[in-house]
């Protein structure tokens, strides 16, 4: 009975202990990437803002979240860097993919037999 209460006690502290570690590394990660911010950045705010930064003060930075539209916000908010965006990237690499589309003209063409002797195989 004696060694019951510090048990207790202990199995109590641990897992505090544990998510106080795990919060400072995660608040020192955010820092890292708040300090390491540069114009042209393109990140998300912690109310799920997008935007690329315009420019850059002590503690505030400016982002511009529409064509001429710029706004000033507090280092603070900046959550994470996000990737570029989908129209940027090359859409040649895709040219030999099937798309459902395409499977689906290519049934419509099969004759009957065809589609008899294709469902016998699966």
């Amino acid at each position: 009975m004696e060694l019951l209460f510090p048990l207790l006690i202990l199995a109590l502290l641990v897992p505090m202990f544990l998510g106080i570690r795990r919060q400072k590394k995660e608040m020192a990660k955010t820092a890292e990437l708040q300090d390491s911010l540069s114009v042209g950045d393109r990140v998300m705010t912690t109310a799920g803002l997008y935007g690329t930064v315009a420019g850059l003060g002590e503690t505030t930075v400016d982002l511009e979240i529409a064509p001429g539209v710029v706004s000033t916000w507090s280092r603070m908010v900046i959550r994470e860097l996000v990737a570029e965006d989908v129209d940027d990237i090359d859409t040649d690499a895709d040219d030999d993919v099937v798309t459902p589309a395409d499977d689906v003209t290519t049934t419509l063409e099969e004759t009957p037999e065809q589609t008899q002797r294709r469902l016998d195989k699966e």
